[in-house]
């Protein structure tokens, strides 16, 4: 495992090696905020130690948002399968909350980084780059560092999967629920859809998640009127709640006037009224792919590759319509 050196810590302190090796060594010529805030840097980043057996789970597709991630079931597995996998390799993983201040990634003293669902141009991943750290996404990221590696699911085919399956259940004109984020993920399933509605000449219609609208009040829209969806496919945990809370208000029988599917983790869809189909997209497994390639790039590995581990539909009676 790489040991801190002075060049990383000039760049997280954002000053010269001579002026790191200066404040270090008690010579040159500096002001004393100067050589305080170096050597506290150089604390932080564990400069002179033994490298730290401690690896960073962190979730950035919000930006400078904070929000609770962990509360999300999604993530909960994957944070749960993640340290599990960490332990079994002898590290430590510390899951970060959303939004960290700049300066705890400059400083945050850890081996590697595990990154769920990285926006493009990311600025956490710039601040890590620069420090030299390895690297592992969940999500592929726009090109691959020398030290870095993904892990994903194969987003193009699950999203056919289910489009298909809505189709032969008789819906004509499904709609996604997907966004806000520009995440790879939502990225990757808004271009299968429209991919899929332009092979068969439908019209796609995509509209974004109001994750602050728990009663899903903003889907009432969607569900009314001329030309409403048959069917509806969401990208995140809460769709398939909000959906059924929206189609009730709105008079409309679940599957008999409207199918839903959705991607998510959470048990409680089994119990629904009806079951709500849904996607998994297998964090677990995601999860300990990520930390495995990780702790193989910490520990010497080559970066530049990616695995792929399969997502699964279950269908249930939310999109189950009997077409006879």
């Amino acid at each position: 495992m790489p040991r801190v050196t002075l060049t990383d810590v000039a760049r997280a302190a954002e000053v010269s090696v001579a002026t790191v090796s200066n404040a270090l060594n008690g010579t040159g010529r500096m002001a004393e905020p100067t050589r305080a805030r170096v050597r506290a840097t150089a604390a932080a980043l564990g400069y002179g130690e033994p490298p730290p057996r401690t690896l960073a789970l962190a979730v950035t597709t919000y930006g400078t948002l904070s929000w609770d991630f962990a509360g999300i079931p999604f993530y909960a597995r994957a944070i749960s399968a993640a340290t599990a996998a960490a332990h079994r390799r002898g590290y430590a993983l510390i899951a970060l909350p959303a939004a960290p201040a700049e300066s705890l990634w400059r400083t945050l003293p850890v081996a590697g980084v595990v990154l769920l669902d990285s926006p493009p141009d990311d600025p956490v991943v710039r601040v890590l780059r620069a420090r030299g750290l390895p690297l592992v996404f969940d999500g592929r990221p726009a090109r691959l560092g020398v030290r870095e590696a993904w892990v994903d699911n194969d987003h193009r085919a699950t999203t056919h999967e289910v489009l298909d399956h809505l189709a032969a259940r008789g819906a004509r004109r499904i709609a996604l629920v997907a966004g806000p984020g520009e995440e790879h993920y939502t990225r990757s399933c808004r271009a299968a859809y429209e991919e899929w509605c332009a092979a068969r000449g439908g019209e796609p219609r995509v509209v974004p998640l109001d994750f602050g609208d728990r009663d899903g009040r903003t889907l009432d829209a969607l569900l009314t009127g001329p030309g409403r969806p048959d069917a509806v496919h969401g990208l995140y945990d809460p769709c398939g709640h909000r959906v059924l809370a929206s189609a009730a208000r709105c008079g409309l029988r679940v599957p008999d006037d409207l199918l839903v599917v959705c991607a998510s983790e959470d048990p409680a869809y089994e119990t629904t009224a009806p079951p709500v189909s849904t996607v998994t997209l297998a964090p677990h497994r995601t999860a300990r792919a990520a930390v495995a390639a990780l702790v193989e790039l910490v520990e010497g590995g080559h970066g530049g590759s990616g695995q792929t581990v399969p997502a699964r539909l279950t269908p249930r009676a939310s999109s189950l319509r009997d077409l006879n």
